[in-house]
């Protein structure tokens, strides 16, 4: 009988000594995530990248490149007060590529299918493609016809196979006058009814790649959009 009630003790001991961690790890685990949902609610989110309207220079690196870009281009709170950044993301409305203003607020909260703003990002990659190695070495394996088809704007239209993660996209592919330029465009959907277009990341300096968005509705002026995003980003460069 002993014996028995030392062997249920023991097995007791053997149980409490994992169920302590694990209840430990599972409290900790709750907070982490209360945490996270806390920082994550919308009323944080639109904080963090309200616009502002004050155009004072803000110098900003990105991989040892070095920008002075309007604080009215700038989403976000946090990179208004410049530094060293890894990705730097921007705003700007068109046809002629303005930062943001009290009279356009309108305009940059606006995600209306025909919605005018262009949305930058400049990313530190030291492995960017050039369009055409991103072309052959990324998308044409996906596509139906590697030859493509020649389509509206000017460009040329790839159509992804079904069940490649990308069939839900139209890829297009156009040059600007400045070289090749891929288009991965959203197709509009009952569930998509504000479809975009990605302007896909191509080097603008060493280590620095370029990419931005804009709404599919605007495809008819892409060539307008890229000689305008290649000119700002010019622009905030320093020399």
């Amino acid at each position: 009988m002993r014996g028995q009630r030392d062997s249920e003790q023991a097995e007791i001991h053997q149980h409490s000594g994992w169920l302590i961690p694990l209840g430990l790890a599972l409290v900790i685990l709750v907070l982490c995530g209360l945490v996270l949902l806390y920082d994550l609610r919308p009323a944080a989110l639109f904080r963090n990248s309200t616009p502002s309207a004050d155009a004072s220079l803000v110098n900003i690196s990105v991989r040892g490149v070095h920008f002075a870009v309007p604080g009215n281009y700038l989403e976000s709170r946090a990179t208004r007060r410049g530094g060293d950044l890894d990705v730097l993301t921007l705003s700007a409305v068109l046809p002629d590529l303005r930062g943001y203003s009290a009279a356009d607020a309108g305009l940059f909260v606006s995600n209306s299918a025909d919605s005018p703003v262009v949305h930058l990002i400049l990313r530190g990659d030291t492995n960017g493609l050039s369009a055409a190695d991103r072309l052959t070495r990324i998308y044409l394996p996906y596509v139906a016809d590697p030859k493509g088809a020649p389509d509206q704007f000017g460009l040329t239209r790839y159509t992804f196979r079904d069940d490649t993660g990308y069939e839900l996209n139209d890829l297009y592919a156009g040059n600007s006058g400045a070289g090749q330029l891929l288009l991965l465009c959203e197709r509009p959907a009952q569930d998509l009814p504000s479809p975009n277009c990605l302007a896909i990341d191509r080097p603008v300096a060493a280590g620095v790649t370029l990419s931005y968005r804009f709404k599919r509705a605007q495809l008819s002026n892409w060539r307008q959009i890229d000689t305008g995003v290649d000119r700002l980003v010019a622009s905030f460069m320093k020399h």
